[in-house]
């Protein structure tokens, strides 16, 4: 069952700015790549169930965050049928992020108060997901819409809550576009946890990265 309602979670997303995304089948490289990115700061992690048995995987990367990492939230994501996200929910999820907006993953994770972020490309569909109760629209992909479309929202929609997704690297200047047009957080896959890293197992570099990202959303939103 989760540790977190969907307030808290929010409110975590809010409070540090980013979401690192990753999926990797090997369950100690997962862990790993979990102990960095919660040295380097980071108190969410979007596992983004893509491969085969990623629920074996999950199942073990939230029992070590749960058991060795106080206060880190496991997520997962690219969920687009509401079986999996009820068995993701059952065995840890947090939050559950869709790579589309999906009534049936709306129902199964408000039922139990869990956070959930579809991916919107329109006004009509982001709407729509608030008419059902989403706290944090994803934005996907990101690199489709750009910061533009984030400001261009935010103008007769200030209270929605956006967090794009692909586009978003940890350079200052792209950070700088996303936040000054008003996201609520990022969230951030290959860009932060390269394929470089992965295979070098070059951890130290993965922590340090995730600080210094951190340490510039802080900076940009002072």
């Amino acid at each position: 069952m989760a540790q977190h309602t969907r307030i808290e979670v929010a409110g975590v997303m809010k409070e540090t700015g980013m979401v690192p995304l990753f999926y990797h089948p090997d369950i100690e490289l997962g862990k790993k790549v979990l102990k960095a990115c919660y040295d380097g700061g980071a108190r969410l992690l979007e596992f983004t169930a893509r491969g085969d048995f990623a629920f074996e995987v999950f199942l073990e990367l939230n029992k070590y965050a749960v058991k060795e990492l106080p206060g880190m939230i496991m997520g997962v994501g690219s969920i687009t049928d509401a079986a999996a996200a009820s068995l993701f929910m059952q065995i840890g999820a947090n939050f559950i992020v869709t790579p589309s907006l999906r009534e049936d993953i709306a129902l199964v994770c408000n039922r139990r108060k869990i956070l959930w972020s579809p991916g919107c490309g329109s006004l009509t569909e982001i709407n729509k997901a608030e008419e059902m109760g989403c706290e944090i629209i994803k934005l996907f992909p990101g690199s489709t819409y750009g910061p533009g479309f984030v400001k261009a929202i935010k103008g007769p929609q200030p209270w929605t809550s956006i967090m794009p997704t692909g586009g978003v690297s940890t350079e200052e200047s792209n950070l700088k576009a996303w936040f000054d047009a008003g996201v609520t957080c990022v969230g951030m896959g290959s860009k932060l946890i390269s394929k470089e890293i992965l295979v070098n197992q070059n951890f130290e570099e993965l922590r340090n990265s995730v600080r210094r990202t951190l340490d510039l959303i802080k900076k940009l939103r002072s």
